[in-house]
């Protein structure tokens, strides 16, 4: 019985659960919209070879493409493992270098940044070529470009506007990190879809040099437990401390999740698996003055 409040009835625990609503809402989602094929970015890592294997079981693996996007700083084992995934489910694969399609943009920039030095701007052209050339594939040949953030990244900004959040749909920005991981392992419960190797490396944007998602962010273990009570249980700053996490840790993470709501506002659609999403689930202001 469901008293008005779905959130307090919604909750997917168990793998399988969160599997099967996963694939059957993209797709119903696909089928409802008009669209036959999934287009997929496939960076080689866990979150993207996650979603390219739900739309393999959503579409038929005859129906989804993987789009492999290397630059100069992608590393080897990512591309092998971006190719592995692709012959493992049966998609079709591509890869298309990025490395024109930067240049042109640093080239058309150089006389604008001149005299400044490198920082994020040039790694978020990176994200955004790619951004850019699937986008195309996508309108080309008519098919739903899916995003491949996860909960955790989408929580704290750790993501690129006009970059990896374009698409059509977030087939995982409500499943956290640590939940993506477990959804690998159970999606090869049977045979090896995901290589192993793209579950146990460190996860990395691969946006510079030896670059690491923990460089930026605590291990996720301790981010998705304080995300967990702070969005989805509302707990305050002093309650997160009271749990045992550390106060500057505490403040960093509740100071991204606020400065970042502008970037959840144009985020793609996403797929509910837990008792509250971001959009319509919390609703804060965008403008963030208040944040110290």
């Amino acid at each position: 019985k469901c008293d008005g409040n779905i959130s307090e009835h919604f909750n997917l625990t168990g793998n399988a659960a969160t599997h099967d609503a996963l694939v059957t809402g993209l797709r119903d989602y696909a089928h409802k919209s008009g669209f036959r094929k999934a287009l997929i970015g496939l960076s080689g890592g866990i979150d993207s070879a996650v979603v390219c294997a739900l739309a393999a079981e959503a579409f038929g693996a005859k129906n989804v493409v993987g789009i492999a996007l290397p630059s100069a700083i992608s590393s080897q084992h990512s591309r092998d493992d971006a190719r592995g995934l692709a012959e493992n489910l049966g998609i079709e694969f591509h890869e298309v270098a990025i490395a024109d399609t930067v240049a042109a943009a640093g080239s058309a920039l150089e006389p604008l940044f001149a005299g400044t030095d490198a920082d994020v701007t040039e790694e978020n052209i990176q994200a955004r070529a790619r951004g850019l050339l699937l986008m195309a594939m996508s309108n080309k040949f008519g098919a739903l470009l899916l995003t491949t953030g996860n909960k955790s990244e989408i929580a704290v900004g750790y993501c690129t506007l006009y970059g990896d959040m374009c698409g059509g749909l977030a087939v995982i920005s409500d499943l956290p990190k640590m939940k993506v991981y477990a959804l690998a392992r159970y999606i090869n419960r049977e045979r090896e879809l995901i290589p192993v190797n793209t579950i146990d490396k460190p996860p990395s944007a691969e946006l510079r040099p030896d670059q690491k998602d923990e460089d930026s962010l605590p291990p996720y273990p301790v981010l998705d437990g304080i995300l967990r009570l702070y969005v989805e249980e509302g707990l305050s700053r002093a309650e997160l401390v009271g749990q045992g996490y550390d106060t500057e840790v505490v403040n960093d993470i509740i100071r991204k999740v606020d400065l970042n709501e502008y970037k959840r506002k144009q985020a793609a659609p996403g797929l509910k698996t837990t008792p509250l999403a971001f959009g319509v689930g919390r609703r804060i202001p965008i403008v963030q003055k208040y944040v110290s």
